[in-house]
């Protein structure tokens, strides 16, 4: 069973906050989240990062405006995940805005696998680009930059994944996480990254004087593009990205958002003047992401690229009919994964491997990620490819930084890992066939000495008890608005309930009342239906509720325990 603890609030950066004129409430929970000064929470566009700490930015930015200049034709090669596409979008429309010749290819993920591969560059190729821009990939890419090196093709390199120990013989590379970048927020998605190269860029085309005459365009109608793309890729929401998602969700709540971004609300039944990082993170982000696991993502960028908001919806409703195909192809896989785990015993293993024939390898990470949610272990799902490799998707806990644990093992064992990349939370990988037993008991030995084994147990972290007046409508609404995410956990509140009423609705859901202090809420247990006993204590969050027009708070329990009885 988790231990659930209290995020602990430094006095001095809340006293701080209230002075600012801040409310207690809110003080207590950003100051709780490592915020101690009001600009930290202002999310205005004039405190973001400037442009300039980007290592070879300006590099990036004279390539670009001189590809304009003398009218080179510009393709972008992106990546297939929601981060990838919002980022090619945001760079075909960008590019397109401050002059350039710009097409676009994505490699199809069944067919080519990641990133800028030779045989991406062969096809590429076809398109005489004069310069390529990689977007949310190319870092690694050292085999597939000699390739377009080696056609006569340059290569610019904007990229925010870990490098590996060689980095590509680029024109230009733009990653805040390549050596030597001092770059004060290392957490950028591609997306981000490749707003900053238009700034940049734009910066560049002002000082050569493209703008004595014209009006200069105005970047901020690619901040929706930067919001989704942010949120869906769940990079860390540092004060910067904070302020990248606020300001994009601003655009679609005003009605500014692009006509691909407004119609993947109406895919998902979602209103977005009243768009929240949910509705980013978990109705339009899988949509999206579904093209890029079961078909080709490029259907995902011209929703994104499209200017007529009927072409726009029919886009989106294809993107939202492959996501209720990913999800049933999801479900199936999930049912055989536990099966293969039911002997599975926690205590004996510290991550988890799983493969299966017929799996798909559009849906690994989601597998993996349901794995490591319900075991509280590192997992990695592996597929197999027409390539003749298994490739793998895994996901990470809190103590584990996986790329890190697959370079040890691709040390240890030369030959067993054929190549891998990613992040501290997430890597994606590829084995030869067969080898699967073999990298399970190697990634195990790893984890075994990277991870220490109280991280294994499983934390909630929440804000204590919030009192019960202060329970509101209101309060529920203005948490559900504000940016949270991850590394900048949204609220969850414990307190000890009387069970008065419980009921199971949609098969699958509990519907409860439950009272504290004199005080009864209507509370829902999504997803769970088992019975709880007459006294609890629980982790929840508070959630508006609207229904026929109706407004009312509801408490969202996320975990419970069983509480002593006071008779």
């Amino acid at each position: 069973m988790p231990t659930i603890t209290t995020r602990p609030c430094p006095d001095e950066a809340r006293a701080a906050l209230e002075l600012s004129g801040l409310a207690p409430a809110w003080a207590r929970l950003y100051a709780a989240r490592g915020v101690s000064h009001p600009e930290q929470i202002a999310h205005r566009l004039p405190l973001l990062l400037p442009p300039a700490g980007l290592l070879h930015i300006g590099r990036a930015a004279a390539l670009l405006a001189d590809a304009i200049k003398e009218k080179k034709r510009l393709l972008i090669i992106a990546d297939y995940d929601a981060d990838g596409a919002t980022a090619c979008a945001v760079g075909v429309r960008g590019l397109r805005m401050l002059g350039a010749r710009i097409d676009y290819l994505v490699p199809n993920r069944l067919e080519h696998g990641y990133g800028l591969t030779p045989d991406i560059v062969k096809l590429a190729a076809e398109r005489q680009p004069d310069l390529i821009v990689t977007v949310d990939n190319g870092i690694a890419a050292v085999d597939g930059v000699a390739a377009a090196n080696a056609l006569g093709i340059p290569v610019l390199v904007t990229d925010h994944h870990l490098p590996g120990d060689a980095l590509p013989n680029a024109a230009c590379i733009v990653n805040p996480n390549q050596p030597d970048c001092t770059f004060a927020s290392k957490n950028l998605a591609g997306v981000g990254v490749m707003f900053y190269v238009l700034l940049a860029l734009r910066a560049e085309l002002r000082q050569r004087g493209a703008y004595i005459e014209h009006t200069e365009p105005d970047l901020r109608t690619l901040l929706d593009l930067v919001a989704l793309g942010t949120v869906a890729d769940v990079v860390r929401l540092d004060a910067n990205n904070r302020t990248l998602v606020e300001n994009g969700l601003a655009r679609m709540r005003a009605g500014k958002a692009s006509a691909g971004i407004n119609a993947l609300f109406r895919a998902a039944g979602r209103d977005p003047t009243r768009a929240t990082v949910f509705d980013l993170g978990f109705m339009l982000g899988p949509r999206l992401n579904a093209a890029g696991r079961l078909d080709d993502m490029a259907l995902g960028i011209e929703c994104l690229l499209a200017e007529d908001p009927n072409a726009a919806q029919q886009l989106a409703q294809q993107l939202d009919t492959l996501n209720r195909t990913r999800r049933d192809v999801e479900a199936d896989m999930l049912e055989e994964a536990l099966a293969i785990l039911a002997t599975f015993n926690p205590t004996d293993s510290h991550s988890l491997t799983a493969w299966q024939p017929g799996w798909h390898v559009g849906v690994i990470g989601i597998l993996a990620s349901r794995l490591k949610d319900k075991f509280h272990r590192p997992a990695i799902v592996f597929a197999s490819h027409n390539s003749g490799e298994l490739k793998g998707s895994g996901r990470s806990i809190p103590g584990l930084h996986l790329r890190d644990a697959l370079d040890l093992v691709d040390k240890r064992h030369p030959g067993l890992i054929n190549k891998f990349g990613g992040h501290a939370m997430a890597a994606g990988l590829s084995i030869p066939a067969g080898r699967h037993e073999a990298f399970s008991l190697a990634f195990e030995s790893v984890v075994r000495e990277l991870i220490d084994p109280a991280d294994l147990e499983g934390v909630i972290e929440t804000d204590g008890e919030l009192d019960a007046a202060a329970h509101s409508y209101e309060l529920a609404e203005q948490l559900d608005h504000a940016v949270w995410g991850q590394g900048f956990p949204a609220p969850l509140f414990t307190a000890t309930f009387d069970v008065m009423a419980q009921r199971v609705v949609g098969e699958k859901h509990l519907k409860l009342k439950l009272s504290r202090d004199g005080q009864v809420f209507e509370a829902m247990r999504f997803f769970q239906a088992d019975p709880l006993p007459d006294r609890i204590h629980a982790v929840y969050a508070l959630m508006p509720n609207e229904f026929n027009g109706q407004h009312s708070l509801q408490l969202k329990l996320q975990h419970w325990e069983p509480a002593p009885s006071l008779r």
